[in-house]
């Protein structure tokens, strides 16, 4: 039989497993490696913009036809929607309540002319009889105030025969302009007093177009411009018409500019308060800077893409971004023509990382943009 092993020698081997267990436990893991991530380099391209808007569309001339005069209505002459020609008699109120006023008036003044000249010729005998000192000085003055009330009195009596005159005119009611009258708010017979509303009356040839542009395009609308208007009713007419006001200022509330642009409308196809859709035309704009919008990572303080400097660092960069085309977007200020981005594998980078790269080897291109040059590479 062997001997059972000493205690001593259990001790020591216990002791040696220790050790090498805690020397195992003691080595370092591997670091994983650092992430990859895609590079393309940015491109400049020559970018065409619809500039496009929705407005209405307006008379340029739409008048309430008012009663200048009070009295009753004795004749209505149009209707709504009867086409009017300019100075045409639209309604009478009571002329000839107005006729006798005015005959009145001339009666009156015949009366004040008369008396004038009665006046003129006692002054003068008077007069005659003071420079031979046959009559006093108060009967001299007396005579030169008589005559002076009655001149008084006939400037006063042709102002009156004036009103009558012109009350005469104003019984016949008459069309400003040519147009289509829109309402009529009177009826026959009814007793009307000066403001009182009779007609609104509206031109239909020409009509203007109302719209807005944002703030980014009001620099591309001058007067004269042609504009192409649609219009519900007829969506597949193209209306021409042409820039006639540009606001002087830019809405502060909306950011907009106010546009208005007249249109011929001969024919009275078109009719104010129809819903228009309306085209300036393409705009024309070079050198701008676009990306992938996959880039493009949107946060908390806005836009930003992820830049790979010399060393292999990431580096957030926020970025003002402009219009959106179909995977790509503009960038108008922040990065350059000629820079590199991260084009894929950013969604865990943080500022400073350390990443592995790989450079696509044509700059980024997309296919509905024509290049506005070609930019000189730039080190990742």
């Amino acid at each position: 039989m062997h001997p059972h092993p000493k205690p001593r020698y259990w001790r020591s081997c216990l002791i040696a497993l220790c050790c090498t267990l805690a020397a195992c436990s003691q080595e370092t893991p591997p670091e994983p490696p650092a992430p990859l991530v895609e590079l393309v380099r940015v491109g400049a391209f020559d970018l065409e913009e619809r500039i496009e808007s929705t407005g209405e569309l307006r008379a340029v001339e739409r008048a309430t036809i008012a009663a200048e005069i009070g009295g009753r209505v004795t004749e209505v002459l149009r209707d709504e929607s009867d086409a009017v020609e300019a100075d045409e008699v639209l309604l009478r109120i009571d002329p000839e309540k107005r006729e006798l006023e005015l005959a009145n008036a001339r009666a009156q003044l015949s009366e004040a002319t008369a008396s004038v000249n009665e006046a003129r010729r006692e002054q003068r005998r008077i007069a005659q009889l003071h420079e031979r000192g046959a009559t006093s000085e108060a009967l001299l003055d007396a005579a030169n105030t008589t005559l002076e009330s009655a001149r008084s009195r006939l400037r006063a009596v042709e102002a009156q025969l004036g009103v009558a005159e012109r009350a005469l005119r104003d019984a016949e009611v008459r069309a400003p302009f040519a147009g289509l009258i829109a309402r009529r708010t009177v009826s026959r017979g009814e007793f009307v007093t000066p403001g009182h509303s009779l007609y609104e009356l509206v031109a239909m040839d020409p009509v203007e177009v109302q719209f807005h542009l944002p703030e980014r395009d009001s620099g591309r609308v001058a007067l004269g411009q042609p504009v192409a208007v649609r219009v519900a009713p007829q969506p597949e007419r193209v209306f021409e018409a042409r820039v006639s006001m540009v606001s002087p200022t830019i809405d502060a509330r909306t950011r907009t500019l106010r546009v208005e642009a007249r249109l011929p409308n001969p024919a009275g196809e078109l009719r104010p308060g129809l819903f228009a859709l309306v085209d300036l035309g393409v705009a024309r704009r070079s050198g701008i800077v676009m990306v992938p919008e996959q880039s493009v990572m949107q946060r908390a303080l806005g836009p930003m893409v992820f830049m790979v400097d010399d060393d292999g660092r990431v580096e957030k960069r926020e970025v003002e971004t402009g219009e959106h085309r179909p995977g790509a977007v503009e960038i108008r200020s922040g990065i350059e023509a000629g820079e590199w981005v991260v084009a894929s594998g950013q969604a865990r980078l943080v500022d400073g990382l350390v990443v592995r790269t790989q450079r696509r080897d044509e700059p980024f291109a997309p296919a509905h943009l024509a290049a506005a040059g070609t930019p000189e590479p730039a080190s990742p």
